[in-house]
């Protein structure tokens, strides 16, 4: 963390970034994504699902602050619920939960829910 980013973000953000407790990439997953989104930041998205549910999740970025805050509330939002509800979670859900994040960057919430739908999608579609 910089001290720009100190500058930038209230410590409530920083506090979820440094606490970040999804962030990582999973071997065997049942379903993942990837999404480069139109900043550059990268991010994927692992889910184990079990039945229908999300009993775990892992997201990983290369991205900014708001990114890796974004990856990590959209992870808890989805642990422990179904794909439908899952897919009901909306990039606007996450930037209320963000009380803080700079409004250029809520772009990241929308590549947060993106790369969730993307793997989940991943998990729908197989054979």
């Amino acid at each position: 963390m910089t001290e720009k980013d100190k500058s930038i973000y209230p410590e409530a953000i920083l506090s979820i970034a440094k606490k970040a407790k999804h962030i990582g990439r999973m071997n065997g997953p049942d379903a993942s994504a990837y999404v480069k989104g139109p900043c550059g930041d990268e991010m994927e998205f692992y889910l184990v699902i079990n039945k229908g549910q999300i009993e775990d999740v892992k997201f990983y970025t290369d991205g900014c602050i708001s990114t890796i805050v974004c990856g990590e509330i959209t992870a808890d939002l989805v642990i422990g619920k179904t794909l439908d509800g899952a897919l009901g979670i909306s990039p606007k859900q996450i930037k209320d939960k963000l009380t803080g994040l700079p409004q250029e960057k809520s772009h990241c919430s929308i590549l947060a829910v993106t790369t969730l739908y993307r793997a989940i999608a991943n998990y729908l579609l197989k054979p």
